[in-house]
Protein backbone atom coordinates (compact mmCIF):
# COMPACT_ATOMS: atom_id res chain seq x y z
CA UNK A 1 0.00 0.00 0.00
CA UNK A 2 1.19 3.59 -1.20
CA UNK A 3 2.08 5.89 1.82
CA UNK A 4 0.20 8.89 1.39
CA UNK A 5 -1.99 11.16 4.83
CA UNK A 6 -5.50 9.74 4.78
CA UNK A 7 -7.98 13.24 5.09
CA UNK A 8 -8.43 14.41 8.24
CA UNK A 9 -12.05 14.34 7.92
CA UNK A 10 -11.78 10.76 8.00
CA UNK A 11 -10.16 10.37 11.27
CA UNK A 12 -12.50 12.39 12.56
CA UNK A 13 -15.11 11.12 11.63
CA UNK A 14 -13.46 7.18 13.14
CA UNK A 15 -12.82 8.97 16.04
CA UNK A 16 -15.92 11.00 17.12
CA UNK A 17 -17.90 7.94 16.48
CA UNK A 18 -15.86 5.59 18.71
CA UNK A 19 -16.74 8.47 21.17
CA UNK A 20 -20.50 7.86 20.73
CA UNK A 21 -20.23 4.29 21.43
CA UNK A 22 -18.12 5.07 24.21
CA UNK A 23 -21.13 7.48 26.04
CA UNK A 24 -23.74 4.18 25.76
CA UNK A 25 -22.06 2.76 28.45
CA UNK A 26 -20.18 2.84 31.91
CA UNK A 27 -18.60 -0.93 31.88
CA UNK A 28 -14.60 -0.54 32.36
CA UNK A 29 -13.88 -3.09 30.13
CA UNK A 30 -15.44 -2.01 27.23
CA UNK A 31 -14.71 1.50 27.32
CA UNK A 32 -10.62 -0.21 28.03
CA UNK A 33 -10.92 -1.84 24.93
CA UNK A 34 -11.91 1.37 23.30
CA UNK A 35 -8.84 3.13 24.82
CA UNK A 36 -6.85 0.09 23.30
CA UNK A 37 -8.08 0.28 19.84
CA UNK A 38 -7.99 3.98 19.53
CA UNK A 39 -3.94 3.53 20.69
CA UNK A 40 -3.14 0.35 19.26
CA UNK A 41 -4.32 2.56 15.55
CA UNK A 42 -2.84 5.89 16.79
CA UNK A 43 0.30 3.59 17.03
CA UNK A 44 0.26 2.08 13.75
CA UNK A 45 -1.18 5.19 11.74
CA UNK A 46 0.20 8.41 13.37
CA UNK A 47 3.20 10.33 11.87
CA UNK A 48 6.31 11.67 13.01
CA UNK A 49 4.87 15.30 13.19
CA UNK A 50 4.02 17.60 16.11
CA UNK A 51 0.11 16.95 16.50
CA UNK A 52 0.97 13.28 16.61
CA UNK A 53 3.05 13.76 19.96
CA UNK A 54 -0.09 14.75 21.73
CA UNK A 55 -1.73 11.62 22.20
CA UNK A 56 -0.05 10.97 25.47
CA UNK A 57 -1.24 14.26 27.05
CA UNK A 58 -4.68 13.42 25.90
CA UNK A 59 -4.04 9.72 28.14
CA UNK A 60 -2.67 11.85 30.92
CA UNK A 61 -5.51 13.93 30.82
CA UNK A 62 -8.26 11.34 30.95
CA UNK A 63 -6.09 9.47 34.17
CA UNK A 64 -6.49 13.05 35.68
CA UNK A 65 -10.28 13.18 35.24
CA UNK A 66 -10.93 9.29 36.18
CA UNK A 67 -8.87 10.57 39.94
CA UNK A 68 -10.82 13.68 39.88
CA UNK A 69 -14.14 11.99 39.93
CA UNK A 70 -13.16 9.87 42.48
CA UNK A 71 -11.94 12.00 44.67
CA UNK A 72 -15.22 13.97 44.16
CA UNK A 73 -17.28 11.16 45.39
CA UNK A 74 -15.13 11.17 48.33
CA UNK A 75 -14.58 14.53 48.83
CA UNK A 76 -19.12 14.97 48.78
CA UNK A 77 -19.97 11.49 49.08
CA UNK A 78 -20.36 10.79 52.91
CA UNK A 79 -23.64 8.54 52.19
CA UNK A 80 -24.42 5.64 55.02
CA UNK A 81 -24.98 2.45 53.67
CA UNK A 82 -23.01 0.14 50.75
CA UNK A 83 -20.08 -1.49 51.39
CA UNK A 84 -18.27 0.92 53.66
CA UNK A 85 -14.83 1.01 52.82
CA UNK A 86 -13.38 3.57 55.37
CA UNK A 87 -14.83 6.84 57.31
CA UNK A 88 -13.10 9.72 56.85
CA UNK A 89 -14.23 13.08 59.76
CA UNK A 90 -17.67 14.35 58.45
CA UNK A 91 -17.57 18.54 57.71
CA UNK A 92 -20.90 19.87 58.40
CA UNK A 93 -21.62 23.02 55.84
CA UNK A 94 -24.97 25.00 55.42
CA UNK A 95 -27.99 24.19 53.88
CA UNK A 96 -27.01 20.10 55.64
CA UNK A 97 -24.32 19.46 53.28
CA UNK A 98 -21.48 17.92 54.70
CA UNK A 99 -17.97 17.01 53.07
CA UNK A 100 -16.24 13.80 53.72
CA UNK A 101 -17.32 10.90 55.70
CA UNK A 102 -17.87 7.11 54.90
CA UNK A 103 -16.90 6.10 51.33
CA UNK A 104 -18.94 3.30 50.43
CA UNK A 105 -17.66 0.84 47.35
CA UNK A 106 -20.73 1.79 45.52
CA UNK A 107 -19.76 5.32 45.64
CA UNK A 108 -16.03 5.08 44.58
CA UNK A 109 -17.08 2.94 41.50
CA UNK A 110 -19.91 4.81 40.09
CA UNK A 111 -17.13 7.90 40.43
CA UNK A 112 -14.53 5.66 38.45
CA UNK A 113 -17.43 4.57 35.85
CA UNK A 114 -19.02 7.67 35.22
CA UNK A 115 -14.77 9.31 35.15
CA UNK A 116 -13.65 6.46 32.70
CA UNK A 117 -16.49 7.04 29.99
CA UNK A 118 -15.49 10.65 29.91
CA UNK A 119 -11.66 9.74 29.84
CA UNK A 120 -12.63 7.42 27.43
CA UNK A 121 -14.46 10.22 25.45
CA UNK A 122 -11.00 12.57 25.62
CA UNK A 123 -8.84 9.92 24.56
CA UNK A 124 -10.47 9.80 21.06
CA UNK A 125 -10.54 12.98 20.70
CA UNK A 126 -6.92 12.76 21.40
CA UNK A 127 -6.64 10.05 18.55
CA UNK A 128 -7.84 12.34 15.87
CA UNK A 129 -5.81 15.16 16.68
CA UNK A 130 -2.93 12.79 16.35
CA UNK A 131 -3.92 11.16 13.36
CA UNK A 132 -5.29 14.39 11.36
CA UNK A 133 -3.39 17.28 10.24
CA UNK A 134 -5.42 20.27 11.67
CA UNK A 135 -3.81 22.75 9.21
CA UNK A 136 -5.14 20.55 6.45
CA UNK A 137 -8.67 19.82 8.35
CA UNK A 138 -9.06 23.77 8.13
CA UNK A 139 -8.40 23.52 4.27
CA UNK A 140 -11.41 21.05 4.54
CA UNK A 141 -14.31 23.31 6.66
CA UNK A 142 -16.49 24.71 4.24
CA UNK A 143 -16.48 28.27 3.44
CA UNK A 144 -19.32 29.29 5.68
CA UNK A 145 -17.58 28.20 8.64
CA UNK A 146 -13.93 29.41 7.99
CA UNK A 147 -14.41 32.29 11.12
CA UNK A 148 -15.54 29.28 13.03
CA UNK A 149 -13.26 26.50 11.64
CA UNK A 150 -10.28 29.05 12.20
CA UNK A 151 -10.46 29.08 16.02
CA UNK A 152 -11.10 25.53 16.29
CA UNK A 153 -7.80 24.62 14.31
CA UNK A 154 -6.05 26.56 16.29
CA UNK A 155 -8.04 25.23 19.43
CA UNK A 156 -6.70 21.90 18.35
CA UNK A 157 -3.12 22.60 18.00
CA UNK A 158 -2.63 24.11 21.21
CA UNK A 159 -1.90 20.92 22.65
CA UNK A 160 0.36 19.29 20.31
CA UNK A 161 2.60 22.81 19.84
CA UNK A 162 2.50 22.76 23.81
CA UNK A 163 4.32 19.56 23.56
CA UNK A 164 6.69 20.52 21.04
CA UNK A 165 7.49 23.77 22.69
CA UNK A 166 8.09 21.46 26.36
CA UNK A 167 9.92 19.03 24.52
CA UNK A 168 12.16 21.53 22.66
CA UNK A 169 13.09 23.68 25.48
CA UNK A 170 13.65 20.76 27.55
CA UNK A 171 16.24 19.78 25.06
CA UNK A 172 17.70 23.10 25.14
CA UNK A 173 17.87 23.00 28.89
CA UNK A 174 19.91 19.61 29.06
CA UNK A 175 22.13 21.00 26.42
CA UNK A 176 23.38 23.81 28.96
CA UNK A 177 23.56 21.01 31.98
CA UNK A 178 20.11 22.60 33.28
CA UNK A 179 17.30 20.78 35.39
CA UNK A 180 14.84 19.63 33.60
CA UNK A 181 12.58 17.74 36.65
CA UNK A 182 11.64 19.04 40.05
CA UNK A 183 9.67 22.20 40.36
CA UNK A 184 13.05 24.30 39.70
CA UNK A 185 12.89 23.19 36.24
CA UNK A 186 8.61 24.18 36.17
CA UNK A 187 9.68 27.61 36.55
CA UNK A 188 12.61 27.78 33.57
CA UNK A 189 10.19 26.05 31.58
CA UNK A 190 6.52 27.42 31.67
CA UNK A 191 7.68 31.02 30.79
CA UNK A 192 9.79 29.84 27.20
CA UNK A 193 6.85 27.35 26.22
CA UNK A 194 3.94 30.19 26.65
CA UNK A 195 6.67 32.44 24.81
CA UNK A 196 6.90 29.93 21.86
CA UNK A 197 3.27 29.30 21.95
CA UNK A 198 2.63 33.16 21.89
CA UNK A 199 5.47 33.79 18.80
CA UNK A 200 4.17 30.62 16.32
CA UNK A 201 0.15 31.89 17.19
CA UNK A 202 1.52 35.11 15.71
CA UNK A 203 3.46 34.17 12.86
CA UNK A 204 0.22 31.98 11.96
CA UNK A 205 -2.00 34.82 12.13
CA UNK A 206 0.32 36.91 10.00
CA UNK A 207 0.68 33.74 7.48
CA UNK A 208 -2.59 33.70 6.62
CA UNK A 209 -3.64 37.26 6.57
CA UNK A 210 -0.50 37.67 4.14
CA UNK A 211 -2.53 35.00 2.19
CA UNK A 212 -5.84 37.05 1.88
CA UNK A 213 -7.57 34.46 4.05
CA UNK A 214 -11.17 35.10 4.67
CA UNK A 215 -11.82 37.30 2.14
CA UNK A 216 -15.60 38.18 1.72
CA UNK A 217 -17.46 39.02 -1.42
CA UNK A 218 -20.52 41.69 -1.64
CA UNK A 219 -23.83 40.26 -0.28
CA UNK A 220 -26.75 41.70 0.25
CA UNK A 221 -27.84 42.13 3.96
CA UNK A 222 -30.69 39.60 3.22
CA UNK A 223 -28.78 36.84 1.94
CA UNK A 224 -26.97 37.08 4.98
CA UNK A 225 -29.17 36.71 7.53
CA UNK A 226 -30.77 34.05 5.86
CA UNK A 227 -27.42 31.97 5.64
CA UNK A 228 -26.73 32.84 9.42
CA UNK A 229 -30.47 31.74 10.52
CA UNK A 230 -29.94 28.57 7.94
CA UNK A 231 -26.60 27.56 9.89
CA UNK A 232 -27.69 29.03 13.02
CA UNK A 233 -30.92 26.56 13.64
CA UNK A 234 -29.47 24.50 11.48
CA UNK A 235 -26.81 23.03 13.84
CA UNK A 236 -29.15 23.51 16.55
CA UNK A 237 -31.51 21.35 15.14
CA UNK A 238 -28.37 19.13 14.48
CA UNK A 239 -27.63 19.21 18.13
CA UNK A 240 -30.92 18.68 19.61
CA UNK A 241 -31.59 15.68 17.37
CA UNK A 242 -28.31 14.09 18.57
CA UNK A 243 -29.57 14.52 21.83
CA UNK A 244 -32.37 12.84 21.16
CA UNK A 245 -30.64 9.61 19.48
CA UNK A 246 -28.13 9.10 22.19
CA UNK A 247 -31.04 9.33 24.89
CA UNK A 248 -33.61 6.45 24.69
CA UNK A 249 -35.79 8.11 26.87
CA UNK A 250 -36.87 11.17 24.19
CA UNK A 251 -39.28 11.11 21.84
CA UNK A 252 -39.00 9.82 18.51
CA UNK A 253 -39.68 12.88 16.75
CA UNK A 254 -36.66 14.13 19.09
CA UNK A 255 -34.30 11.69 17.06
CA UNK A 256 -33.64 11.20 13.63
CA UNK A 257 -36.25 13.07 12.06
CA UNK A 258 -34.88 16.71 13.83
CA UNK A 259 -31.48 15.21 13.47
CA UNK A 260 -31.79 15.04 9.64
CA UNK A 261 -33.82 18.08 9.27
CA UNK A 262 -31.52 19.94 11.01
CA UNK A 263 -28.64 18.54 8.79
CA UNK A 264 -30.30 19.60 5.41
CA UNK A 265 -30.49 23.21 6.70
CA UNK A 266 -27.70 23.50 7.76
CA UNK A 267 -26.04 22.08 4.36
CA UNK A 268 -28.08 24.64 3.12
CA UNK A 269 -26.25 27.35 5.07
CA UNK A 270 -23.12 26.28 4.15
CA UNK A 271 -23.60 25.67 0.38
CA UNK A 272 -24.54 29.91 0.50
CA UNK A 273 -22.27 30.80 2.75
CA UNK A 274 -19.81 29.28 0.64
CA UNK A 275 -20.53 32.49 -2.00
CA UNK A 276 -19.10 34.82 0.22
CA UNK A 277 -15.81 33.66 1.17
CA UNK A 278 -13.32 33.80 -2.08
CA UNK A 279 -10.59 31.19 -1.66
CA UNK A 280 -8.31 28.75 -3.64
CA UNK A 281 -7.70 25.40 -3.09
CA UNK A 282 -3.96 23.94 -3.39
CA UNK A 283 -4.30 20.51 -4.09
CA UNK A 284 -7.46 19.20 -2.65
CA UNK A 285 -7.23 16.62 -0.17
CA UNK A 286 -8.91 13.58 -2.32
CA UNK A 287 -11.57 11.10 -0.56
CA UNK A 288 -10.96 7.32 -2.10
CA UNK A 289 -11.47 4.25 -0.67
CA UNK A 290 -9.30 4.19 2.59
CA UNK A 291 -11.06 7.48 4.24
CA UNK A 292 -13.99 5.54 3.32
CA UNK A 293 -13.43 2.31 5.07
CA UNK A 294 -11.78 4.55 7.90
CA UNK A 295 -15.16 6.38 8.33
CA UNK A 296 -16.94 2.87 7.73
CA UNK A 297 -15.02 1.19 10.25
CA UNK A 298 -15.88 3.88 13.01
CA UNK A 299 -19.43 3.98 11.90
CA UNK A 300 -19.58 0.54 12.05
CA UNK A 301 -18.50 -0.09 15.57
CA UNK A 302 -20.71 2.53 16.80
CA UNK A 303 -24.08 0.96 14.97
CA UNK A 304 -23.12 -2.19 15.83
CA UNK A 305 -22.72 -1.48 19.57
CA UNK A 306 -26.44 0.51 19.45
CA UNK A 307 -28.22 -2.39 17.90
CA UNK A 308 -26.71 -5.29 20.27
CA UNK A 309 -27.14 -3.11 22.86
CA UNK A 310 -30.77 -4.62 22.61
CA UNK A 311 -29.91 -8.23 22.68
CA UNK A 312 -27.87 -7.60 26.04
CA UNK A 313 -28.16 -4.45 27.41
CA UNK A 314 -27.44 -5.09 31.54
CA UNK A 315 -24.06 -5.63 30.90
CA UNK A 316 -22.97 -2.40 29.14
CA UNK A 317 -23.91 -0.96 32.70
CA UNK A 318 -22.84 -2.63 35.29
CA UNK A 319 -25.00 -3.05 38.46
CA UNK A 320 -23.76 -0.89 42.10
CA UNK A 321 -26.17 -2.09 43.70
CA UNK A 322 -26.33 -4.84 43.75
CA UNK A 323 -22.37 -5.07 43.67
CA UNK A 324 -21.29 -6.75 41.02
CA UNK A 325 -18.02 -7.45 39.08
CA UNK A 326 -18.50 -6.30 35.49
CA UNK A 327 -19.32 -8.78 32.19
CA UNK A 328 -18.34 -8.75 29.08
CA UNK A 329 -20.34 -9.68 26.08
CA UNK A 330 -18.43 -11.20 23.44
CA UNK A 331 -21.29 -9.39 21.29
CA UNK A 332 -20.04 -6.10 22.28
CA UNK A 333 -17.17 -6.98 22.38
CA UNK A 334 -17.03 -7.89 18.16
CA UNK A 335 -18.83 -5.17 17.78
CA UNK A 336 -16.02 -2.68 19.31
CA UNK A 337 -13.30 -5.14 17.46
CA UNK A 338 -14.93 -3.38 14.12
CA UNK A 339 -12.86 0.24 15.08
CA UNK A 340 -9.32 -1.81 14.50
CA UNK A 341 -9.65 -2.09 10.97
CA UNK A 342 -8.18 1.58 10.20
CA UNK A 343 -4.49 0.26 11.47
CA UNK A 344 -4.47 -1.95 8.42
CA UNK A 345 -6.80 -0.57 5.72
CA UNK A 346 -5.14 3.01 5.87
CA UNK A 347 -2.48 4.11 4.25
CA UNK A 348 0.66 4.32 6.37
CA UNK A 349 2.18 8.09 6.65
CA UNK A 350 4.95 9.12 4.23
CA UNK A 351 7.30 9.34 7.21
CA UNK A 352 6.72 5.73 8.06
CA UNK A 353 7.60 4.81 5.00
CA UNK A 354 10.96 5.99 4.77
CA UNK A 355 11.66 4.89 8.06
CA UNK A 356 10.87 1.24 6.68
Amino acid sequence: MRSRALHPGAWWAWALALAVAASRTTNPLLLGLIIAIAGFVVANRRSDAPWALAFRLYVYVGALIVASRVLFRILIGGEDGGHVLFTLPRIPLIAGLSLFGPASAEELLGGFYDGLRLATMVVCVGAANALANPKRLLKAVPGALYEVGTAVTVALTVAPQLVESVQRVRRARRLRAGRTRGLRAVKGIVVPVLEDAMDRSLRLAAAMDSRGYGRRADLSFRLRVLIASCVLFGLVGVCVGVYGVLDGTSPSWLGVPLLAGGLVVAVAGFVLGGRRVRRTAYRPDPWRWPETLVVAAGAGACALLFVTARVDPGRLFPSLSPLRWPEVSPVHALSLLVAVLPAFVAPPPPSLEVVR
